[in-house]
């Protein structure tokens, strides 16, 4: 490993190839464990990528640098009368690939305690060293929403193509800081393309595990860097905390009571924001390709179309004379009556 001048982090000699694709850098997901980690959304989507995709160690920071152990003290095992293990706080960046081979990198691991601003002024050093093309932070705060609509995923930042159509505030918002926000405003102040999303995680659930939360944060990471995640595992995750909520909210009385004001209220505040943001992606919806997309999409289409054409032998440009049962199968279904039926035999 190569330290640095400033004793934050160590980088990982021989280095581990990073690249982003033909056209630019990769791209930079932060997503460390700290206050705005609702649901442990952030926490639960770090370690699903790093658990679903192969991912190299680039740089590691030094934890008596930035972590107060007094406040954050980490799980000791003893077995036999023996220490025997003990938590490993590590904070790092890693360069993962996607399932199609593209690389990006991640910042995960606790949040520092300690020297926020020199950290952040560490991370930009390395998004520049690495020529990252866009860097997304992933938060998740608690807010009155009810588990039984679409989460919210809201964005910030000062590059159109990472806020989007996603769901934005209106106006001025105060919230607490963190490392996240301070290390934005440092590449903010740098030039740097940068975003944060924030999931909405219902705040009577926000101590527990949340699937749906990360999974929604990972999809908004892939939807605006084109990035390809396994998301398999997640969904049934999802799956199964939603029948317990259901099994809980059916069970009481007063639970059920407080989902259903919270639900008039976030249909409320979706039907409000909808007519101020007529053009928005709305949550729960899909997102909707953009014109280059499609046209892109059209000429893979042409392009697949001119091979097969000339696999077969056929000129350029003149069309084949093509069938329906080329593509579908017309052949009669087993249950429908047969030219060799007789007269009679059909049932009424």
């Amino acid at each position: 490993m190569t330290r640095n001048d400033r004793h934050m982090y160590e980088l990982e000699y021989p280095a581990p190839a990073v690249g982003g694709d033909a056209s630019s850098g990769p791209t930079l997901v932060i997503a460390m464990q700290g206050y705005a980690d609702a649901g442990h959304a952030v926490e639960g989507a770090a370690e699903h990528l790093k658990a679903a995709l192969d991912s190299r160690t680039v740089a590691t920071f030094s934890n008596d640098e930035l972590i107060d152990y007094r406040s954050r003290r980490p799980t000791v095992t003893m077995a036999q009368h023996e220490i025997t293990g003990m938590d490993d706080l590590q904070l790092d960046i890693r360069v993962l690939r996607d399932e199609e081979g593209s690389s990006f990198l991640l910042l995960s691991g606790p949040e520092p305690d300690l020297r926020w601003e020199a950290f952040s002024d560490a991370v930009a050093d390395l998004v520049e060293h690495f020529d990252v093309d866009k860097t997304i932070c992933l938060y998740a705060a608690p807010m009155g929403a009810p588990h039984t609509r679409p989460l919210v995923v809201s964005a910030h930042g000062n590059d159109p193509e990472l806020v989007g159509t996603m769901y934005t505030f209106d106006g001025m918002v105060s919230v607490p800081g963190s490392a996240a926000t301070m290390i934005e405003r440092v590449l903010h102040g740098r030039g740097r393309s940068v975003a944060g999303y924030t999931a909405h995680v219902p705040h009577y659930i926000s101590a527990s595990p949340y699937p749906h939360a990360a999974y929604q944060l990972l999809q908004s990471v892939s939807d605006a860097s084109g990035l390809s995640f396994p998301l398999r595992a997640l969904e049934a995750d999802m799956q199964r905390v939603a029948r317990q909520l259901a099994e809980q909210t059916e069970g009481s009385e007063e639970i059920s009571q407080v989902v259903t004001a919270l639900e008039q209220h976030y249909d409320r505040e979706m039907e409000a924001y909808r007519e101020r943001h007529p053009n928005a992606m709305m949550p729960g919806e899909a997102q909707t390709p953009s014109g280059e997309e499609i046209g892109e999409a059209f000429e893979n289409f042409l392009a697949a179309i001119d091979d097969r054409d000339r696999e077969r032998g056929l000129p350029h440009g003149e069309p084949e004379d093509t069938r329906l049962s080329d593509y579908y199968d017309l052949s009669p279904e087993d249950d429908e009556p047969g030219d060799d039926d007789e007269p009679g035999d059909e049932r009424e």
